[in-house]
């Protein structure tokens, strides 16, 4: 058993944590470095993220990786990232394979480059099947944009009579969702000191417990994982209800 930092109870660990990884730039400015060199640090600490994760039982994890509004980031950036993301598949496939994980992801990525939405698909067939931890990559995700198109084709469903008004509930809407086969976050995690959604899982936090850090996503480790689960083990969740 590797070192534990904190007295975590295996009993209450989340079942879904999800991150938004902030700061590489930040990271990377306050070291004289351009910004792909943060990004570059920033899937090293993927690696570390979803190895503890796993070792502290959590079956989900869903990373915010590039948002629908990343895309007016600098053309160098996003190809930089765009590389990253088939340098960070080709690289873990066989070793996330081996340990179970199964990879996931949500967003619209066929707007992502070919060669993008290729290594995705290979790393989603290959894994399909596993049951440790499933690993959902946010990419081209946005929160809105997510419940716009549910909403379209609930309303295409009704208007072609493949659905009764009056069946439409959360459970239902849940389904139109891309995150219709995972189970909402127990816990979101932000790094980089902001206090912001930023368009991310915007139906399915509505109960989630929020976790702020000033760390960068760089530096953010097993440790640094272990004290925001030991913090959300301190929580009172009441879901709306009075305990």
């Amino acid at each position: 058993m590797e070192k534990m930092y904190y007295d975590i109870d295996f009993e209450k660990v989340p079942k879904h944590i999800a991150i938004i990884m902030d700061g590489n730039g930040r990271w990377a400015k306050s070291r004289m470095m351009p910004r792909t060199y943060g990004h570059k640090a920033g899937v090293e600490t993927i690696r570390k993220v979803v190895e503890e994760a796993q070792r502290l039982g959590i079956k989900y994890l869903t990373l915010y990786a590039f948002s629908t509004e990343n895309w007016k980031r600098p053309k160098d950036e996003v190809s930089a990232l765009m590389k990253l993301l088939v340098t960070y598949l080709r690289k873990e496939l066989a070793e996330l394979d081996k340990n179970g994980v199964k990879i996931n992801t949500i967003g619209n990525i066929s707007k992502l480059p070919q060669v993008c939405v290729e290594e995705l698909e290979k790393s989603k067939e290959k894994t399909k099947d596993n049951k440790s931890l499933v690993l959902t990559l946010a990419l081209n995700y946005g929160g809105r944009a997510d419940i716009i198109d549910a909403v379209k084709n609930i309303c295409a469903a009704v208007q072609s009579s493949k659905l009764d008004i009056n069946s439409i509930d959360d459970d239902l809407f849940s389904k139109y969702l891309d995150t219709k086969d995972i189970i909402d976050p127990d816990l979101v995690i932000r790094t980089s000191g902001e206090q912001r959604l930023s368009n991310f899982l915007l139906w399915e936090v509505a109960y989630s417990e929020f976790y702020y850090t000033d760390i960068h996503w760089p530096d953010f480790d097993e440790e640094e994982l272990q004290k925001a689960v030991y913090y959300y083990q301190k929580r009172d969740r009441r879901f709306g209800g009075v305990k």
